[in-house]
């Protein structure tokens, strides 16, 4: 459930960014550098995190209820942007979640660390292109805007692989918690991840 909770919040709260933090014009987005000389839309720190999480609730509870989250974040985007703002993180969401289903779903039962970043990547490069284009009509900052989602993307990863070896190497109880006794050791840790 906290991957939900914290994918909902991801996608409103960069929303919000892009009109408040960083260096503000008054006319296109707030800017931040995001390294190398490069700077982005504001929201690129949270939709780098929402790619991973997007990924770690399909794995968890199925693409639908990705996609519905993608929806529920969506309208609470309204409350806090632009409605043209939103409308263009809609169409960047729903076309990275496309993208996802093709690159993240037959990888993550291979690789999930692989999965996430190649997911992140495909991710990372359609979001950038539909939101820049529709929000602003201008690939300006596209580059610094891949850049910074890849970034958080490898970030969130990190932190995905040292939680998923830790909870590998971890003993498992011989008995699976109560009232469900047919749940393996994976389901165990799976449950403990999220």
């Amino acid at each position: 459930m906290m991957w939900i909770v914290v994918y909902l919040l991801t996608i409103p709260i960069a929303n919000w960014m892009i009109g408040n933090v960083g260096a503000c014009a008054d006319y296109g987005p707030c800017l931040i550098p995001v390294g190398f000389g490069l700077v982005a839309p504001s929201g690129v720190l949270m939709i780098g995190a929402a790619l991973v999480c997007r990924d770690m609730v399909q794995r968890r509870f199925g693409w639908r209820v990705a996609l519905g989250c993608i929806a529920v974040g969506c309208l609470f985007s309204f409350a806090v942007a632009p409605h043209a703002l939103v409308v263009a993180s809609v169409a960047a969401f729903a076309l990275s979640e496309v993208l996802d289903q093709a690159v993240y779903t037959p990888l993550a039962k291979r690789n999930l660390v692989g999965a996430v970043m190649a997911s992140g990547l495909v991710g990372s490069i359609a979001d950038s292109a539909v939101f820049l284009w529709l929000a602003f009509g201008s690939f300006d900052f596209i580059v610094g805007q891949v850049v910074g989602k890849i970034m958080m993307v490898a970030a969130a990863s990190a932190v995905l692989w040292a939680v998923t070896k830790y909870f590998s190497h971890r003993p498992t109880s011989p008995q699976a918690p109560s009232g469900n006794a047919d749940m393996t050791a994976r389901d165990c840790r799976e449950r403990n991840d999220a």
